[in-house]
């Protein structure tokens, strides 16, 4: 979810997806699910039982994202998910894609990487 309004609507859609899947906003379950393992399309298990949400947050201006990492569901988000930039590009693409926000680019992408890495490891055979 890219920007403003793309993590404004991904945190509303996240607190949606807790709350029909049973999981608190710290990443634990409400009561341990049975055999419906249909939240694993949405959430990753980390090795202290917590689910994670399968999305990365970024935006060059920290306010909108400021707010994930200090609200309801601050504990639900891994640190590495929320990438920020240390000033807006003022809605340039080319002062966000070869200034301000040149470095967040290929942070934005490895972190993508890693994350389709554990869907595709999870789903081999």
């Amino acid at each position: 979810m890219c920007r403003h309004t793309g993590v404004q609507i991904g945190n509303a859609c996240w607190e949606l997806f807790c709350l029909e899947h049973g999981i608190q906003p710290n990443g634990t379950f409400i009561d341990q699910p049975s055999n419906d393992d249909s939240f694993a399309t949405f959430f990753r298990e980390t090795s202290s039982r917590k689910y994670v949400p399968r999305a990365i947050m970024v935006d060059l201006e920290q306010t909108v994202i400021d707010e994930v990492r200090t609200g309801t569901y601050r504990q639900l988000f891994h640190p590495e998910q929320l990438i920020t930039g240390k000033e807006d590009a003022a809605n340039n693409y080319a002062r966000g894609h070869y200034s301000v926000g040149k470095d967040k680019i290929d942070m934005a992408i490895d972190r993508i990487r890693k994350l389709v890495c554990t869907i595709t490891l999870k789903a081999r055979p």
